[in-house]
């Protein structure tokens, strides 16, 4: 009669390989608890470096997100800030114009609920919440026109809430900025 204590030598093998892959996988789940937890703390002790915020109340009446301000601007070092608010349903402004390979700086927020801010085709694809200026780092390779939908849903008339970016060559864009202050879509 077989006791306990007799294995034949591949049963022991087995259990001492399972005993291995066990230990790597609670090691592995604990390094990944482990590391979650870090950067949960971390973030919690360290936000943000600059949180801008406005007030979705006055935006229209003064400081940087004024209709005069709106749109596409040219520095002078050549970088392109380009400001815009969303608003049930629509964005203002409705197109914006942008030169391709070209540093630009999107600064947007919401007038009145959270929007999303999409524009297809590319990498941009963020939140736009009352109160708080978004700032985005943006570069488009090629010429070429991307539709920017609001994908967050934001109150019955969301379907319709679309803009545009007209992305042009960096020359046309140059000589259109020397002769208006923003560049538009409309001729």
């Amino acid at each position: 009669m077989a006791t306990e204590t007799d294995h034949s030598p591949g049963e022991a093998v087995a259990a001492r390989i399972e005993r291995r892959w066990a230990t790597l996988s609670i090691v592995i789940v604990g390094v990944l608890v482990g590391m979650a937890a870090f950067i949960g703390i971390h973030q919690a002790t360290m936000p943000q470096g600059r949180v801008e915020i406005a007030d979705p109340k006055t935006l229209h009446l003064s400081g940087e997100f004024t209709e005069s301000n709106l749109g596409s601007e040219m520095a002078a070092d050549g970088s392109v800030t380009v400001r815009a608010i969303g608003q049930q349903y629509s964005f203002t402004p409705q197109c914006i114009v942008v030169p391709a390979d070209t540093p630009i700086n999107l600064r947007a927020t919401s007038a009145d609920v959270v929007h999303g801010f999409l524009i297809e085709g590319t990498n941009v694809n963020t939140m736009l919440v009352p109160g708080y200026i978004t700032d985005l780092p943006v570069r488009f390779k090629a010429p070429g026109d991307h539709v920017m939908p609001c994908q967050e849903f934001c109150g019955i008339g969301h379907q319709g809430m679309w803009g545009k970016v007209k992305v042009i060559d960096k020359g046309a864009f140059r000589d259109m900025a020397a002769a208006k202050r923003r560049p538009t879509c409309v001729d």
